[in-house]
């Protein structure tokens, strides 16, 4: 097998959000011929409906190619696309590990964007062979030189090697694989050593139960073998291995260097960890690859269902997400206001919008998300260090010695001219400066610390309307910062509706409190009695609406006579409101939750 291994590259595709990876896997697939005129479409490796329409990459997909070169060799490439925003920056950290190479895609017109660069380090980082593609040279807004000169200068690669294409038309794609298959080293591994295989994606399939993806490192695998996971210790006889020409092709055997799938009956996606290691039961290899850093959620908030008799449903529908989503982490949770659900942390605001999106489609449910938060760090006057992700979990200020929330480094690429708006946008969001480079005439890359929860309420969409869609945005976790933080309480008739509490800079709170607070005074009804809308930190009340009563006019029987007559109806009528205010309720509705998202202000 070590000849077939001579003529194997394994390589990604990686670039900024919207600069062209599925496209170009759409026209890779074509010139090897795995899809054809009658099985082709568009953005053919994205699987999902919600990927379709939005555009977008969510989940890495891989396809095994065959291709003739120039050289008169058949080369066997396996390539792995992958996401390119930043919420899932964690899906293309796990594919580089399965590869030799990359293909870092730069949109002619755009140039180098802030996604771009972060991938890069991703590659660099794993040691990989980097060929720079310029994509999207059919625009008349193309500008192959400067991508070039940012190629050299910005991204320190050489430009030599930089092929430029149009994926859309397929112009100079062949070139591309002649690269791949000049560039990218061969895969290096022992077929006679003991089996190490690294998971680095898996999914549920209801027939066949999990697929796991794997890069086989060293050794074979073949149906009838019997394999162990080295991660959750359990081992499974598998029943079908094979490579993914788009459908899954059974093979006889899996070798060193090769990425295919296992099927192994295994029933739950939790037992088949991505980046664990698959080894032989009777021939077990002496230690396990290197795993991946666990993705870790950085956004949290309450998702419930509309009616509460989807609860069950809810239940069994987030069980099977987690099934095709490892990021994904939840736990029940109890709201005065919206009943029973359950505290969901993602990896950021898209994933958080994808999960529920989801949810809503492939089963059915109606949902309601609360206001997403991040998680503090706490230290009470005991000493004891709490980690807080739920304002209903906040302690009593007085208990209280020490508060710390997350940062992030936020890389920002913006032309020249809009540095002043990004500037007064991120004072306005307590971001603190640390480096400005300019790349070129007209380019400036710009890096801030900023508190995350500033960066989770409508930053992104600020940024774009400051920068008229120009700048692009990336960031990574820097640590904790002491902060002065409190709890804003929302009060309805002087109870607090725990679902739109949030926690709060100081500084921010009496702002974002009647921002809110307007809010509502909108979106609440009427009732026959007025009610007293208030935001209040602890017992401070730092905002406060009123929305009236509904009158109904009770002496308009009255005509002329004795006014204490019309006095005593009013009387009455005054009575009966008191009453109704002690006893009635206010119901809030769904929108109004929906608002208290909406306030980034």
């Amino acid at each position: 097998m070590a000849e077939k291994q001579k003529f194997t590259r394994n390589f990604s595709i990686i670039a900024h959000i919207d600069h062209g990876k599925s496209t170009l896997a759409d026209r890779l697939l074509e010139l090897t011929l795995v899809t054809d005129d009658r099985t082709k479409k568009n953005q053919i490796l994205d699987t999902m409906d919600i990927e379709r329409e939005r555009g977008i990459t969510i989940k890495a997909n891989n396809a095994s190619l065959e291709f003739k070169s120039k050289d008169g060799n058949t080369y066997y490439l396996n390539l792995i696309d992958t996401p390119g925003h930043v919420d899932f920056n964690y899906e293309v950290s796990r594919s580089l590990r399965a590869c030799e190479g990359v293909l870092l895609i730069v949109d002619a017109s755009q140039g180098v964007e802030a996604q771009t660069l972060a991938n890069l380090y991703l590659a660099m980082e794993a040691d990989l062979k980097i060929i720079p593609v310029i994509n999207k040279i059919d625009l008349p807004s193309a500008d192959i030189q400067k991508c070039m000169r940012l190629i050299e200068d910005t991204l320190g690669l050489d430009s030599a090697e930089a092929i430029p294409i149009s994926a859309k038309t397929g112009l100079n794609v062949e070139q591309v694989l002649e690269s791949i298959c000049r560039l990218i080293p061969a895969p290096v591994g022992d077929d006679k050593k003991a089996l190490k295989a690294l998971i680095y994606d898996s999914y549920f399939d209801n027939y066949m139960g999990v697929v796991i993806k794997v890069r086989i490192m060293e050794g074979s695998v073949t149906k009838g073998n019997r394999i162990l996971l080295m991660g959750s210790g359990k081992d499974f006889v598998v029943t079908e291995v094979g490579i993914n020409r788009i459908n899954l092709v059974p093979q006889d055997t899996l070798y060193a260097g090769d990425v295919g799938y296992i099927i192994a009956g295994i029933k739950k996606v939790a037992d088949a960890r991505t980046g664990d290691t698959v080894t032989l039961f009777d021939k077990q290899a002496s230690e396990a690859i290197q795993g991946y850093k666990e993705a870790k959620p950085m956004v949290f908030s309450g998702l419930f269902p509309i009616f509460g008799e989807q609860f069950d449903e809810l239940v069994e529908a987030i069980e099977k997400l987690k099934l095709n989503d490892a990021a994904l982490v939840y736990e029940r949770e109890n709201s005065l206001a919206l009943g029973f659900g359950f505290r969901v942390g993602y990896l950021g605001l898209l994933h958080m919008e994808i999960v529920q999106e989801r949810l809503e489609r492939e089963f059915n449910l109606e949902l309601i998300t609360t206001a997403p938060s991040v998680k503090y760090i706490v230290t009470n006057t005991k000493g004891e260090v709490l980690e807080i992700d739920n304002p209903s979990k906040f302690p009593d200020p007085n208990f209280i010695s020490k508060m710390e929330e997350p940062f992030v480094k936020a890389t920002i690429f913006t032309p020249n001219e809009f540095v002043g708006n990004i500037m007064s946008l991120v004072i306005e969001k307590r971001g603190v400066h640390m480096d400005t480079i300019y790349l070129d005439q007209d380019k400036v890359q710009m890096i801030y610390e900023i508190p995350l929860s500033e960066l989770i309420f409508e930053f992104y969409d600020k940024l774009k309307s400051y920068t008229k869609g120009y700048a692009s945005l990336d960031y990574e976790p820097c640590g904790y910062r002491e902060s002065r933080l409190v709890k804003l309480d929302i009060l309805v008739n002087a109870e607090p509706v725990d679902a739109l509490s949030t926690i709060v800079h100081r500084t921010k709170a009496d702002s974002r409190g009647r921002v809110v607070i307007e809010k509502l005074r909108e979106l609440i009804p009427r009732q026959q009695f007025v009610i007293a809308l208030q935001a209040a930190i602890g017992a401070k009340v730092v905002a406060r609406e009123n929305i009236s009563a509904v009158r109904k006019n009770v002496t308009a029987k009255c005509y002329g006579g004795d006014i204490s007559r019309k006095r005593k109806l009013l009387e009455k009528q005054k009575e009966g409101k008191k009453r109704m205010k002690q006893f009635g309720n206010v119901e809030i509705p769904q929108e109004a939750f929906l608002a208290v998202l909406k306030t980034g202000d």
